[in-house]
């Protein structure tokens, strides 16, 4: 038996599996909520994992992998999804990995944000950060914070992303998607253009290098909404994350700078839900005059306090949302318990609440 790429992606989409992994001596594994289950079938062998590579890579990032040892791109299946994919060498042979995007777009409040986050995309300027570990649905709710600027707004939003992910259409904005290797060489250089090209709204797909960040923090400076992600959990970390990325003279200045331009940020964690699927859990910190006070000076321990105090601003602390997952049964303990910032904290609080963490070290 040999296994057909379109069989897989519809299967894929039937099960409602969000990744797909093609490696040498297992049969192709399903990411399904959050656990890996394999297709029935025999192992893939060397020129399966090829067969299979050829059927969806076309020949640039083919001679990219040769050359590499990987290549990322993006593709759509027939009109039933999206799919984020990374070809790579292990071991000598093939293998893939791909992440469906699915087709629709989810509401904020689908995904478990407040209301309040809409006041945040009416700002005319500054940086809203979407952070969180691989995997941890930051494109999905950036493409559902897209589409509602893009219905509830007018102007021109300029997406810069590596592959392209969410396909958003024309609404009441001009919606530009350009993409890192195919339209434009670097995140860099690509909001250095955005800036000649009269954009409301710039998303950076992916803030990973100083050039980068200077460049997103300088467009949010300078009278536009900036939305960027960064590979961290939690406000303080991601701010030490900014701030450690510069040299040691111009970490005051960057101080200042992020203290006057961030807005937001909300760090993410993807949990398993009872009963199935996969539920977000969220940090948000909206920025006070006492946080601006705390990132110039250098204290952002002292961040997570004013969270925890900032309910009414619509703030959230990631381990109080996580309770609050848990107190309404859409989560078990031991979810709260691995995904929480403070374990020490988090598992006193259960225990209290009588959950049974036995198993969980």
């Amino acid at each position: 038996m040999s296994y057909e790429m379109n069989e897989l992606l519809n299967l894929m989409c039937d099960a409602g599996a969000s990744d797909l992994h093609i490696q040498v001596g297992v049969p192709p594994m399903l990411r399904l909520s959050g656990s890996m289950t394999p297709v029935d079938g025999p192992d893939l062998g060397p020129v399966d994992t090829e067969d299979l590579m050829k059927a969806i890579t076309g020949d640039h990032q083919q001679q990219k992998v040769k050359t590499t040892g990987s290549a990322d791109f993006g593709f759509a299946f027939l009109d039933r999804a999206r799919f984020r994919v990374s070809v790579l060498k292990a071991k000598g042979h093939y293998g893939m990995v791909l992440r469906q995007i699915p087709n629709t777009f989810f509401k904020l409040r689908e995904i478990g944000l407040p209301e309040k986050i809409k006041e945040l995309l009416l700002r005319p300027r500054g940086l809203i950060l979407v952070t969180g570990p691989t995997g941890s649905g930051k494109s999905t709710t950036l493409a559902s914070m897209i589409k509602w600027i893009n219905e509830n707004e007018e102007g021109h939003i300029i997406t810069i992303e590596d592959p392209i992910e969410y396909y958003h259409e024309h609404k009441k904005c001009i919606v530009t998607q350009r993409e890192v290797g195919n339209d434009v060489t670097s995140f860099a250089e690509a909001i250095r253009g955005a800036l000649r090209q009269d954009p409301d709204v710039i998303l950076v797909g992916e803030m990973r290098d100083l050039e980068t960040i200077e460049a997103a923090v300088s467009a949010a400076e300078t009278g536009h909404l900036v939305f960027g992600t960064l590979h961290t959990t939690g406000a303080a970390r991601t701010v030490d994350r900014i701030v450690d990325a510069f040299p040691a003279d111009t970490k005051d200045q960057i101080r200042t700078q992020l203290a006057s331009s961030i807005v937001a940020v909300i760090s993410q964690v993807l949990c398993k839900k009872v009963g199935g699927g996969r539920i977000a859990a969220f940090e948000i910190m909206i920025t006070t005059n006492s946080i601006a006070q705390l990132i110039r000076e250098n204290k952002t321990f002292r961040i997570n306090s004013d969270i925890q105090t900032g309910g009414n601003l619509g703030m959230i602390a990631l381990d109080s949302h996580l309770l609050s997952l848990y107190n309404k049964g859409l989560i078990k303990a031991d979810q709260a318990l691995t995904k929480s910032q403070n374990p020490e904290e988090m598992r006193a609080k259960l225990e209290q609440m009588g959950a049974d963490l036995s198993a969980v070290e």
